[in-house]
Parts: C-alpha cells; sequence; structure tokens
C-alpha cells in the first residue's frame, strides 16, 4: 500500500509554508499538535490521468486554505494520503490506519464506485465523515447513503438525465449500451435506461455489452453492438478502454451513420489522448476548459496554470473542490466531532469553479453539474462544441424524493 503525507502550513502573518514530508518522516511535535489532519485514499497507480490532476486540485486548494489562515481560527490542514492501489479490501485498510494510527477527522477521495461504497461503509461502522469526491454510483448517496457519507459529483443518474434530454430527441429508436462491467457502469446504464424509456416509451434496447474494466477486447464487443443492429449506442467506457473502443469501432465502421451518447468522453482526462481520433457528433459530457469565461473559473485557471504550468483536468476540479468544502464544513461546524460535521455538511453551501453548490440535507448528494455538447475535431484534437452547463440541481429528483430512497440514518 503506497502512502504520502502532505503537510500544508500557514500561521497568521507568517508566509506560506508548504513540506512534501517522505515515508517515515513526521511533522514537528507542534505542528502535528495544532493541525487538523484530513486523511485521503485513492487510486493514483490505477487511474493517474485523473488522479494526478486531482491531486494537484485538492493541493492547491489546502495551500489557499492554510494561507488564508486555516480552519478553527488558525489551525492549519494536514493531509495524509493513501493509494488504494484500485482494490476495495485495500482501501479499507487504509481508511483504518488513517483513523487509527493518523487520528484523521475525516476521509475524502476514492474514484472507482465500489471503492467508494467500501469506503462509506467503513465510515457508517467507524462514525467518520466521508466525503466521496469521484464515485458516480446512485447507491452512494440513495440505497446505500448513511449519515456520515457525502458525495462532490454529480451521480449517473444526474448525468444520464443530462444526456437522455439529447438522446430522447434522437430519431433513434433501437439502443445498445456498452459499460464497464463494474458498480459504476452498472448504475450508468440503468439510469440512462429508466430514463431513456420514460420520455421515450418506443425506444427498445436490443443489445448490452459489459466488457472488464481495463481489460476491454473491443473487437468482439463492436462485432457484438454491430450484430444488433442498434440506431444508437450509449457508451460509458473511459480511459485506456475509450480509446481502444472507438479506435476499433472507427476502423469496423460501427459509428457510420449511428448516434452515439457517451458518458465522461470529453472529460480532457480521456479526450486529450484520443487526439484526432476523436469521434466527431458524439453527444456527451465534459469539461472544456479553454472555453469557460465565468469569473470563478478563470480565477482558478489562473491559480491552476501559474502553480503547475498546465491546463487543469476535471479531476483537478474536484480535488480543489472537495477540500474546500471540508475545510467550510470544520469552520460551519466549529469542531472536528464527526456527527458535529456531517450535521455541518447538511445543506453546506461552498463556491466551486463552476459556481456555488450545495449537499442537499436528505440524500448528501452534492448539486454541482456537468457539461453537455458534442465532439468535434479541430487542430488535430478533440474538443467539445455547442455544449452547455447544466446545474445538478435541475437533473436531481426532488430531495425527499431521494431521501426515500435511503436507508434510515
Amino acid at each position: 500500500m503506497r502512502w504520502s503525507r502532505t503537510v500544508v502550513a500557514a500561521g497568521l502573518g507568517v508566509a506560506l509554508r508548504v513540506a512534501l514530508v517522505g515515508l517515515g518522516t513526521a511533522p514537528s511535535p507542534a505542528m502535528a499538535d495544532e493541525a487538523v489532519k484530513i486523511g485521503e485514499i485513492n487510486s493514483y497507480t490505477g487511474l493517474p490521468a485523473f488522479t494526478l490532476p486531482y491531486r494537484n486540485g485538492w493541493q492547491m486548494a489546502v495551500e489557499e486554505i492554510n494561507e488564508a489562515g486555516g480552519v478553527l481560527g488558525g489551525r492549519p490542514i494536514e493531509v495524509v494520503s493513501r493509494d488504494d492501489d484500485g482494490k476495495p479490501e485495500d482501501a479499507v485498510r487504509a481508511a483504518t490506519e488513517l483513523l487509527d494510527n493518523e487520528k484523521v477527522v475525516a476521509l475524502a477521495g476514492t474514484y472507482f464506485s465500489h471503492i467508494g461504497l467500501a469506503v462509506a461503509d467503513f465510515a457508517l461502522h467507524h462514525k467518520i465523515l466521508f466525503i466521496a469526491s469521484e464515485p458516480l454510483t446512485d447507491a452512494l448517496t440513495w440505497d446505500k447513503g448513511n449519515r456520515y457519507t457525502f458525495r462532490l459529483r454529480p451521480n449517473t443518474y444526474t448525468q444520464a438525465a443530462m444526456l437522455v434530454e439529447e438522446a430522447a430527441k434522437l430519431p433513434a429508436r433501437r439502443w445498445a449500451t456498452v459499460a464497464p462491467n463494474y458498480e459504476y457502469g452498472e448504475s450508468a446504464v440503468a439510469s440512462f435506461k429508466q430514463l431513456l424509456k420514460a420520455k421515450r416509451p418506443d425506444v427498445e434496447f436490443v443489445a448490452e455489452q459489459w466488457p472488464v474494466q481495463g481489460r476491454i477486447d473491443a473487437g468482439p464487443v463492436v462485432q457484438a453492438l454491430a450484430a444488433a443492429k442498434p440506431d444508437a449506442i450509449f457508451n460509458v467506457t473511459f480511459g485506456a478502454d475509450l480509446a481502444k473502443f472507438v479506435r476499433e469501432g472507427s476502423i469496423r465502421g460501427l459509428f457510420d451513420d449511428r448516434s452515439v451518447v457517451s458518458l465522461l468522453t470529453a472529460e480532457p482526462e480521456y479526450l486529450d489522448p484520443l487526439k484526432a481520433e476523436a469521434p466527431e457528433g458524439w453527444i456527451v459530457t465534459g469539461y472544456p476548459w479553454d472555453q469557460i469565461q465565468t469569473p470563478a473559473h478563470q480565477t482558478f485557471l489562473d491559480a491552476y496554470r501559474k502553480k503547475f504550468g498546465e491546463a487543469p483536468r476535471l479531476g483537478s476540479v474536484v480535488g480543489y473542490t472537495t477540500f474546500k468544502a471540508i475545510a467550510a464544513a470544520i469552520n460551519k461546524a466549529g469542531s472536528t466531532d464527526s456527527d458535529k460535521l456531517a450535521e455541518a455538511m447538511r445543506g453546506l453551501s461552498v463556491a466551486s469553479p463552476f459556481g456555488d453548490i450545495t449537499f442537499r440535507p436528505g440524500d448528501h448528494q452534492s448539486t454541482m453539474g456537468a457539461f453537455v455538447g458534442r465532439l468535434a475535431v479541430k487542430d488535430g484534437h478533440g474538443v467539445m462544441v455547442d455544449w452547455r452547463y447544466d446545474d445538478g440541481a435541475a437533473y436531481l429528483p426532488p430531495d425527499d424524493v431521494a431521501a426515500a430512497r435511503r436507508p434510515k440514518d
């Protein structure tokens, strides 16, 4: 299990001090007594395209928080980070070590949905706040939600609802789906089917493909989809699997005269590697970082590029906003007590690069939205065009309806 400790500290009237402390090195006793420790867990080696920009984002947020005086009247935030290696059991072991040995007051992070669910269950049983930054499965805050778990990113239901708004306008009646065979893929397909059928009762789903995450055999997948003769395809693959699917599908003509609606595809983490192979015309969710003109995003963009010398990815925004939310919750609670922190998170509003978001009190889901548009290729690179930002609050079911899907706290 890989791990690191990041300490970012600044006292009032004292210059910003940043130390990345390696294995076996601890902060000074004064710092250890004073700092508020947050445990962070993610799949850094398993999905670096997303998680490394995510880490940049939260490091920048923590520096800003501490430079502004920290939390609780001057205490700096210290982040102790662990790599879960893409395995739920490693994530739970990391959470146990962070809680027992590092005495963290909250947990944050995770990428894969099944890992997020495992850490959420740990948080419930150990009564510690967990802000799941990325896992998208609906179950995290609904069917398996709990008092101590909150989620930042818009869930699969929300993003599927945004895509369905466009999918329902297509003449397509016969649909096929392709998604990774774990919690995220299953949740995304279920939500898309439910929502599309509600808007278009005439549609039918004629084929499903469930490749193993990270190990897609694209040839047989594309062949099976083509054999079903769908009018349109809903795609949920991402990362290296997406690149293989796009390449094989393009070679075999799967996308010729056929609409594709695709989750996550225009996020720079997954779009940039496609370069000129980006499939034009796909309806997608993503992050057109270079086209967003709002003051909040411009401030974030300028600071990020100045610090890291590169453009942000969606993971950068997610990491940044996650830790801004943690600091806001600590200050609102006036305490690091888990129950007080959980109560402070309910209804908490936080400024993000995408605008203000709120963690709904009924289901603990944030109202962060997503960008929806189409893919095009310009100057040899895939870009989003004709995009819009959809506020998550407009696509989530009413708070009380969602709350009814949750177990009793």
